[in-house]
Formats: structure tokens, C-alpha cells, sequence
């Protein structure tokens, strides 16, 4: 693949386009919060996930909630980098944990649209790369690129580990892959898509200790996370396993999804089950044109695995598309489409896109909010 210049002003555009979206999405939401009496910076640093992550930066590993039902839920779900960054940003600038949080995600989101455009750039050329992290911006779900949650920081450590891949730059490769491990189960998707690479590259007649050594790096962040966790508990290999467990989170290969659906349709909220399978078949459409479009196998496999665990774990159903955020791979023909326009009619697509999302996420943290 050939060698382009990654330096900030040739990023610039896309750096530029993901930060008017993401400032638009925080306008409407301050307005929104205005007429409802809310706090903007509550929703976005202080609920749901956000406050799991605060209390292990605060408090460390240990925290569990006991349910009626019996189930527990404890804070070893959670993966440690985002809490070690609140508690590296908060000792110097005295920023509690939660806002703390925001500064991480506003870095990462960045760092993230920057890994985004790297790679579209390098397979489609900078036109296209502007409007991938624009696009990326501008999900439906976007918001949560703005919270203090650990998507973006996830996204950004997998969209450079997947160029360093694309680009034979194993040791960085694999370290990203490592820290992304540290970050979300499902860092497993970076750990396979460097594999997959390296075999490739390996198979192309192409050996060094480089690609050694970043192929033995990229799992150990995930590895040691899930070791300790297992240590911590007494219950060895299967112990992350069943922190997972005690959240409701499993891999069925989707069938509780299924019947959630089907609950849906069966009911009065059938609309909302149209909706649902409306979605899945357009993600798995994005996929299926992802394979179509010859997309380097690195990508493919990153973000099947990504969606697979997105849409067959029997976790909480409202938290797919939070989940579906780091699958930017997805997005590449999209922004591919885009390039290929006229500029004033690109922009205006979206602009339209930027604005339904600001909407939608103002509504959203508002009411049920991303698990």
C-alpha cells in the first residue's frame, strides 16, 4: 500500500468535520437539558457506566451491587484503562473522576477520527478518510463518543492498531492491540484482526522479529486482565466469565435477542421489533458490502467479530448500538459514497445526518440513555 503523510494538516479536514458534529450534538443536548432541567454534564459524566468507571478510579477493584434476584453485579466487568487515565488526568488538574472521564473521551474521540481517516485514507485517499470520521460522528448514537465512557478510547486504540497492521508496523500493532485489550472485551477483535494480518503477511514471504513480537504483545492486555480477574475471584480461567455472568451478559449466537424481538412484535410496541430487525439487516447489509468492496482481511475480521458480539450476546438489549460503535469499518462505503459527490451535496447529507443525530442523543440521555 503506498506511504501517506499522516501528519495533523493532511488529518486536519477530518479532525475538523468530526468536531463540528460532535459540538453540535453537545449544543442540542445543552439545549434540550435547558428545558428539561437537567444537567448536560451529569448525563455525560455521571450515570450509568460512567459512574462504574469513577468509583473504580476512585476506590479501586471490589464494588459489587447484590440484586433481589441474586445476581451480582461487579465493578471486575469493567476493563482498567479508562479508570487509570481518570485517575492520570484527575491527580494533576484536581478534575473529579467523572469529569476526568470527558477529557479522556474528548483526546480519545479525536484520536479515534484521526485512526478512522488513517485508514480510509489509506485504502480509499483522503477524501474519502474525511468523511469516514465524519460519518463515524454522526451515528445515530454518537453522543456517547462525548461521554465518559470507553468507545472512544476503544475505537481509537483499534483504528491504529488495524493501520499499523495494514502497514506492517507490527510492534504498534500490537501494543495498541494490547491496550485495546485493556479497555473492552471485545479487544479480542484487535487481537484476531493483527493475527490475521500477520499470518497473511507471513504467508506473502514477508519475516522479522517484528511481526513476532507484535503478534505475542497484542493479546496480553486482555490476557492479564482476565487472569488477574480469575485470580482475584478463586475461580481461575472462568472467573471473568462469571462477573459477566452475574450482569446477565452471555454469547447464546443471538437468541435472546431473537425473543426480544419477538416480544416486541408480539406486543403493542410491534413498531419498535420492525425497527430492530430493519437495523440488523442494515448492519449485516454493511457487512455483507463490506466482504463485497474487498476490504483487507485485518478489517473484516475485527469487525465481524465486533458485530457478532454485538448482536449474539444475551446482554442488555438497549446497549447494541453502543455497542456497534467501534464497528467504523462499516461505515467505509458510506464515506467512500460521499467522497464520490459533489461537496455542497455531501456536506448537506451530513450536516442532515449530524443534526438527526444531535437530536436523537439530546432525546436519548434524557429518557432510557445508554446502559
Amino acid at each position: 500500500m503506498p506511504v501517506k503523510d499522516l501528519g495533523f494538516r493532511r488529518a486536519a479536514p477530518a479532525l475538523a468535520a468530526f468536531a463540528a458534529v460532535r459540538l453540535l450534538g453537545l449544543a442540542v443536548l445543552a439545549l434540550w437539558c435547558a428545558a428539561a432541567g437537567s444537567s448536560p454534564h451529569t448525563l455525560l459524566s455521571a450515570r450509568w457506566d460512567s459512574l462504574w468507571y469513577a468509583r473504580i478510579a476512585a476506590e479501586g477493584y471490589g464494588y459489587e451491587v447484590h440484586l433481589p434476584n441474586g445476581d451480582v453485579h461487579s465493578n471486575l466487568a469493567f476493563f482498567p484503562l479508562l479508570p487509570w487515565l481518570e485517575r492520570l488526568v484527575s491527580a494533576p488538574t484536581g478534575l473529579s473522576y467523572g469529569s476526568a472521564g470527558l477529557v479522556v473521551s474528548v483526546v480519545a474521540g479525536l484520536a479515534a477520527a484521526w485512526g478512522i481517516f488513517a485508514v480510509a485514507d489509506l485504502l480509499y485517499g483522503r477524501r474519502a478518510g474525511v468523511f469516514a470520521a465524519g460519518v463515524w460522528a454522526a451515528l445515530p448514537v454518537g453522543i456517547v463518543q462525548s461521554m465518559a465512557y470507553s468507545e472512544s478510547l476503544f475505537t481509537a486504540l483499534a483504528a491504529w492498531a488495524l493501520y499499523g497492521a495494514l502497514r506492517g508496523r507490527w510492534l504498534t500493532a500490537g501494543l495498541l492491540a494490547a491496550g485495546a485489550g485493556l479497555t473492552r472485551p471485545v479487544g479480542a477483535a484487535v487481537v484476531a484482526a493483527v493475527w490475521v494480518a500477520a499470518a497473511l503477511a507471513w504467508r506473502g514471504g514477508e519475516r522479522s522479529w517484528r511481526m513476532a513480537a507484535g503478534a505475542v504483545l497484542a493479546p496480553l492486555g486482555a490476557a492479564a486482565y482476565v487472569l488477574w480477574v480469575g485470580a482475584r475471584t478463586g475461580d481461575g480461567l472462568l472467573g471473568y466469565l462469571d462477573v459477566q455472568g452475574g450482569w446477565g451478559n452471555g454469547f447464546d449466537g443471538g437468541w435472546a435477542f431473537a425473543r426480544f424481538i419477538g416480544a416486541k412484535l408480539a406486543s403493542s410496541a410491534a413498531p419498535a421489533g420492525i425497527g430492530l430487525i430493519a437495523g440488523v439487516v442494515l448492519v449485516l447489509w454493511l457487512y455483507a458490502l463490506c466482504v463485497r468492496r474487498r476490504q483487507p482481511a485485518a478489517l473484516l475480521v475485527y469487525c465481524g467479530i465486533v458485530v457478532a458480539l454485538a448482536l449474539c450476546a444475551s446482554g442488555y438489549f438497549g446497549s447494541k448500538p453502543r455497542l456497534l460503535l467501534p464497528a467504523f469499518p462499516l461505515l467505509l462505503p458510506a464515506a467512500v459514497a460521499l467522497a464520490r459527490w459533489r461537496t455542497g451535496r455531501a456536506a448537506a447529507v451530513l450536516g442532515a445526518a449530524a443534526l438527526a443525530s444531535a437530536v436523537y442523543g439530546a432525546f436519548w440521555l434524557n429518557g432510557s440513555g445508554p446502559p
